[in-house]
């Protein structure tokens, strides 16, 4: 049975599409088929995955808008069992679009577009913009659950407050069944002092929502990494770039308790 999952933040640059692609790439290693919907107009996570954003055609704009299919705009990796659906800039334009149409259940058209496809993949993975608009609604009111990225950097809590408000009004109004499946800190460095404070506050606040690390009580945490930031620009993921850092072991670690279902729901 396949499970939507969105990746979401309104905090800019928390490692929420570096989360999107490394986890879909690493739940394709597990051997699943995952679909990654780029659904942020600065469509990183198509680069990331090696797309030239000027070479695509038809992407998850033209979805929402209704003159493609999802199923029409998707496209292979380089990666065996990833697939994913493009952005663009023009994706901008939608909310402009969403305003402009009277009578439409706006929150639900992602969802709605997904249906078509749903029974073909394990995972779905969406990746947010940074913002609560229309766009972050839609992502939400289509997933079966969210996963928060949060920096371990100060401010790193700061807005929080109101996404989970934003979850919990979704809950009451277009998706009741809507879960957090976990927050993952991002950024982590155990020389930084900030970092370890940091960890320490989202340890004593949100433990039952930290994604463990097999037997181990240490919780999932993605470091501060060079090969994680150089990846992008290859056009790889970092299991392609580099599989043996840091990195890619703590994104392996974080598909691996997904599979196992840890931390889903206790938030």
């Amino acid at each position: 049975m396949c499970e939507i999952i969105a990746i979401a933040n309104q905090k800019g640059g928390v490692g929420k599409t570096t989360t999107a692609v490394n986890l879909s790439a690493s739940l394709a290693y597990a051997k699943k088929k995952v679909l990654l919907i780029d659904f942020d107009p600065q469509a990183n996570a198509t680069t990331s995955l090696g797309l030239r954003r000027n070479e695509i055609e038809f992407d998850i704009y033209h979805v929402l808008m209704g003159s493609k299919k999802l199923s029409e705009i998707i496209h292979k990796t380089d990666m065996k069992n990833l697939f994913i659906a493009p952005s663009n800039i023009g994706l901008v334009g939608i909310e402009k679009e969403f305003y402009n149409k009277k009578n439409t259940r706006r929150d639900l058209l992602l969802k709605n577009k997904i249906e078509e496809i749903r029974t073909q993949y394990d995972f779905i993975i969406i990746d947010s913009p940074p913002a609560l608009g229309p766009l972050t609604i839609n992502a939400l009111s289509a997933a079966n659950s969210v996963i928060i990225p949060i920096q371990c950097e100060f401010f790193a809590l700061e807005g929080l407050a109101q996404l989970l408000s934003t979850i919990k009004v979704l809950r009451d109004s277009s998706n009741p069944n809507l879960v957090i499946r976990g927050f993952l800190p991002t950024m982590y460095s155990s020389q930084n002092n900030l970092s370890k404070q940091v960890l320490a506050d989202l340890i004593q606040h949100f433990e039952s929502s930290l994604f463990k690390k097999g037997r181990a009580k240490d919780c999932v945490m993605v470091p501060r990494s060079i090969k994680l930031a150089e990846s992008p620009s290859f056009g790889k993921p970092i299991l392609l770039y580099d599989q043996r850092s840091n990195g890619s072991m703590a994104y392996q670690d974080l598909a691996k308790a997904i599979l196992k279902g840890e931390a889903s729901g206790k938030a």
